[in-house]
């Protein structure tokens, strides 16, 4: 490869929560790991990679200047942002006033619902459930409805549609959260799924609040779809939520966009983002995203991709082949997997706390799935050189699973 994916960086003193974080968020961040074991930060959703050199380049060429004063996003900034999408998702007639910056996507995903719900109404959501969404509606007065997702009889995590139809005939609602890809079940939705999606939520005026941070990180195999290209209804209805920091490791720097091509739905979103004072762009962001939206950043997150598909190959098969009770279904798309270990627990006598706290005392730093609706789960990051991964988990066959 191109790019180095297998050096073990040490993000100590480096402003990673992922790894001085350990033991100091209780109930939040996993636990230190005990004296003799080095921590594997496999938890907090952000990668142990180098990002893609055209990032940094930006920044140092842009700071190099010593002047930062107040400043308009660029005809860069939007240009790349288009030909991004245009190129590598098939977008077509996106223009530069149908995005708009947000802080960040959790931002979004509140200031569209400020505009099409009233405060305590009820939002749909698939389950298990990022704890972003849960943390920020909550905090905002609106009440989550879950729809649980079922697997299939290939182990595939589904939309469960009459759950959908039901919920939202019955229970009023008007407005949904849609996480494509899912987070944390990893998956990258088929155009069919979106479309009976898209026809329930319209049969339902429903709108459609899309958090795609994740949509650049497809394994192999897989495409992701943008919920706005689904059909014209999801166009004119779709807040859809990005940003550069999940594929390129910017969640630092903060910067975030949205893209609505509903003029009406898109004034009014503006105007939402716009009451706090306090969502403006930091000229540093926008040169990072400049910097990752080059040709090397193209180059750069396809080999993300290869390099996350392997781990998750060995992660998945070497899960099935050494810890009995165990169970995952292989992602298509993030770097997260959602692991089910109720079997595990229930044939051990084992809590899902015990089970967690046997990881982390060996520094195997993985999170909490609970957190994510499920009640007997881990979420594991597999965002790290493959060598790690195989260290994870060599520690978890030899003093967790099969001790």
């Amino acid at each position: 490869m191109k790019y180095d994916f297998t050096s073990i960086m040490d993000r100590h003193g480096k402003d990673a929560i992922a790894v001085d974080g350990l033991g100091t968020m209780p109930g939040f961040a996993p636990g230190a790991p005990k004296e003799g074991f080095d921590a594997i930060p496999m938890w907090v959703a952000d990668m142990n990679f180098p990002t893609v050199p055209t990032i940094p380049e930006a920044i140092i060429e842009r700071a190099k200047h010593p002047a930062y004063g107040y400043f308009n996003a660029t005809d860069d900034y939007f240009n790349e942002i288009i030909a991004w999408h245009e190129k590598r998702n098939g977008v077509t007639g996106l223009t530069r006033e149908c995005i708009g910056y947000e802080n960040g996507v959790l931002g979004g995903v509140i200031s569209a619902l400020n505009v099409v719900c009233s405060k305590g109404d009820k939002v749909l959501l698939q389950s298990p459930t990022y704890i972003g969404f849960t943390m920020s509606l909550t905090n905002n007065g609106y009440d989550m409805v879950l729809s649980p997702m079922k697997k299939d009889e290939n182990g595939v995590w589904r939309m469960d549609y009459e759950d959908m139809e039901e919920k939202l005939r019955t229970q009023n609602i008007h407005a949904t959260v849609f996480c494509s890809p899912h987070n944390p079940c990893g998956r990258v939705w088929e155009r069919w799924e979106l479309e009976k999606a898209m026809a329930l939520f319209e049969k339902y005026d429903v709108k459609v609040i899309s958090d795609e941070i994740w949509s650049d990180i497809i394994l192999d195999g897989n495409k992701h779809i943008p919920t706005q290209m689904v059909n014209e209804w999801a166009r004119q209805n779709t807040v859809a939520v990005y940003a550069p920091s999940k594929t390129f490791n910017l969640a630092g720097l903060v910067g975030s966009y949205h893209i609505i091509y509903n003029k009406w739905l898109r004034d009014r979103v503006l105007k939402e983002s716009s009451l706090p004072h306090y969502n403006d762009m930091n000229v540093l962001s926008m040169h990072a995203l400049i910097g990752a939206y080059k040709p090397e950043g193209y180059e750069w997150a396809d080999e993300l991709c290869q390099t996350l598909t392997g781990n998750v190959d060995y992660a998945c098969n070497y899960i099935r082949e050494h810890f009995k009770g165990v169970e995952v279904s292989r992602p298509q798309g993030t770097y997260m997997l959602f692991v089910d270990c109720t079997q595990w627990c229930a044939e051990h006598g084992k809590t899902i706390e015990e089970l967690e706290q046997a990881c982390w005392d060996v520094g195997v730093a993985v999170q909490d799935g609970k957190m994510f609706h499920g009640p007997c789960h881990l979420r594991m990051n597999l965002a790290l050189p493959l060598s790690r991964v195989q260290e994870a988990f060599d520690r978890l066959d030899k003093y967790v699973f099969n001790t």
